[in-house]
């Protein structure tokens, strides 16, 4: 088209001047015969100005014309009237007084409102139904284009740093001890399959082991999931792996890419170095490996206090190996039962038997077991918690890790509930990063009778605890890490085993998987690593989380350009849909839908 300049570009500096500018009409009104349009595209608007003293025919047409028209026009740029200056938009000290104008697509009425305080009180449903409306909202249109310039920004980075970009393949075997993975069945290999790529991690090592060095790749990944806010079928990560590294290189190298990244989109200084924080601290204090730290509200630890209590579900707990962890959510006293009972189901869903609790109103507690305690422990409790009235205690009494997980449940619940009462501000923008270090190598998996790896199996253990893998694999540590932002874990990596022996030992004596197994799963990477695999590590960067960090939004699905709703749906494209007979045939494959009863 012949646009002489975007719908945000003019200024005063243009008056005077022919231009020609295209896009979509956003609004038209008509000012005694006068009609004024805000002509969009993906900058921002320009007021245009149709004046039928000037051409009848022009001011007759544009009246006509519908919201979301496509249309192209020429005119003068003259400045506005006075008392007419739109102080809120670039262009608002000017308009266009248009002496042609082009209908280049006229447009239905669309089905829902596309300014953002409209779009947004419509259900997701019908938005992703009519994406490609749904993306012409400004909020959305900003979304997408922070997410270019968060991608350029990172790209430029590990461009700085000597990195190299490198496509690994989407199409990868099956490795069912992970997360449930997309087979893609072989029609050249009769009954067999490929499965879609849920990382890049073996590739990323294996070219480590060819001598790369420096890697990186803004990569998709697939994991057939069930899908939240936080979490697509198929999803973008920054995926990173260097040789000769240590932990504190990566930590390193990732936050200059934090900071390069919140200056380059936001224009905002990041303070670094990154807190570090223990797993079992951040347990202990937050009741989660990912702490939301922009406020308080920690756990509390009673088990000591509670060992000789005459309330027998503490003291039980307590002296069998369990904990006792408290929060005191304060000025939330005033909770209602509904409010309460929602708390308790929350709890409940962690493995609690009920959520014990204490009010304090009026400078009395209030509480079924509070005839229980005695002075001593309402002292500790008080000095502790820091107990005022008006506030509300809640308590965990399991074994440590359920009870910490129980008690970060109602953390959080708490203070949405603080926040709706405005006695407690969160803000989007309060950026709270943290590095948590130090996570347990392997976890004891009861259903399966033996032992997981926490993060993955190519985790390096922490060498002081690489002896304890045969005597108590439990207590050894991984170098492992996680990076969170307000609560949101952003990704995670670790230093990885490069030595076959140990990837060996890790494989068949703690995971217990049998030898033919490891061979016809990872023997291509033993075989790789006997040939002077270098020590490496890396980190997997959820590129949609940090976007819709940046955005402030709570889905990525606001930052996905077309995403799957919580079904795993294209509603817009409408997919999944059913295949043809013939095409099972080609790929020699049968389907079986389950029936309904």
């Amino acid at each position: 088209m012949n646009r002489t300049h975007h719908c945000a570009q003019l200024t005063k500096a243009d008056l005077d001047t022919t231009v020609s500018l295209a896009g979509w009409v956003d609004s038209i009104r008509d000012h005694g015969g006068i009609n004024f349009i805000d002509l969009r595209d993906r900058n921002g608007i320009t007021q245009v100005k149709f004046d039928p003293q000037d051409d009848a025919n022009l001011g007759g047409r544009a009246a006509h014309l519908k919201p979301e028209s496509v249309i192209s026009i020429t005119g003068k740029v003259v400045e506005r009237p006075e008392g007419t200056v739109n102080s809120s938009l670039p262009t608002g000290e000017i308009e266009v007084n248009a002496t042609v104008l082009e209908i280049l697509n006229a447009s239905e009425t669309p089905p829902f409102p596309l300014d953002d305080a409209g779009g947004d009180k419509v259900n997701e449903d019908l938005r992703l139904t009519y994406r490609y409306l749904d993306l012409r909202r400004p909020k959305m249109t900003k979304n997408l284009q922070i997410r270019h310039k968060a991608s350029k920004s990172i790209r430029d980075y590990f461009d700085s740093q000597e990195f190299i970009e490198i496509e690994t393949p989407s199409l990868f075997k099956s490795t069912p001890e992970g997360a449930r993975e997309y087979l893609v069945p072989s029609r050249i290999h009769p009954g067999e399959f490929y499965a879609l790529s849920q990382s890049p991690q073996q590739y990323k090592q294996i070219l480590m082991v060819a001598g790369v060095e420096k890697y990186f790749q803004i990569a998709r990944c697939f994991r057939d999931e069930d899908l939240r806010a936080d979490r697509q079928m198929e999803f973008t990560q920054v995926d990173v792996e260097a040789s000769f590294v240590t932990r504190e290189d990566i930590y390193a190298l990732f936050e200059g890419m934090l900071k390069k990244v919140w200056k380059d989109v936001l224009g905002t200084e990041i303070e670094t170095p990154i807190l570090r924080m223990p797993f079992h601290e951040a347990m202990n204090r937050f009741g989660v490996d990912k702490p939301d730290m922009r406020f308080g509200l920690e756990l509390v630890d009673f088990t000591e206090t509670f060992k000789k209590s005459s309330f027998k579900v503490f003291s039980g707990t307590a002296n069998g190996g369990g904990s006792i962890k408290a929060i005191n959510a304060k000025g939330l006293a005033d909770i209602t039962q509904g409010e309460l009972k929602n708390l308790e189901e929350a709890a409940k869903s962690l493995g609690a038997k009920g959520l014990a609790f204490i009010k304090i109103e009026g400078g009395e507690w209030k509480s079924p077991i509070v005839k229980f305690f005695n002075d001593e422990e309402k002292a500790a409790l008080t000095a502790q918690l820091n107990i005022e009235d008006g506030d509300i205690i809640f308590f965990a009494a399991s074994e440590w890790e359920q009870a910490c997980a129980i008690l970060g449940r109602v953390r959080l619940d708490a203070a949405q509930l603080l926040v709706k009462r405005e006695k407690l501000t969160i803000r989007h923008d309060d950026w709270k990063f943290v590095w948590v270090i130090e996570f347990p190598l392997m976890s004891y998996d009861e259903e399966r009778g033996g032992f997981a790896a926490t993060h993955h199996p190519f985790t390096s253990p922490v060498p002081e605890d690489i002896e304890l893998l045969d005597s108590d694999p439990k207590k050894v540590r991984g170098q492992h890490y996680d990076l969170v932002l307000n609560g949101m874990e952003l990704g995670g990596g670790s230093i990885r085993i490069h030595q076959p022996e140990l990837q060996k030992k890790v494989f068949e004596d703690v995971l217990k998987i049998p030898q033919d197994v490891v061979e016809s799963r990872f023997g291509y990477m033993l075989k790789a690593f006997t040939f002077g695999a270098p020590p490496h590590g890396g980190i997997a960067f959820g590129l949609d989380r940090m976007v819709a960090l940046l955005c402030g939004t709570t889905s990525i699905r606001d930052v996905i350009a077309f995403p799957k709703t919580q079904r795993g749906q294209d509603l817009m494209a409408q997919s999944p849909t059913p295949v043809t007979a013939k095409q099972l045939k080609e790929l020699h494959i049968q389907t079986v839908v389950p029936t309904e009863e």
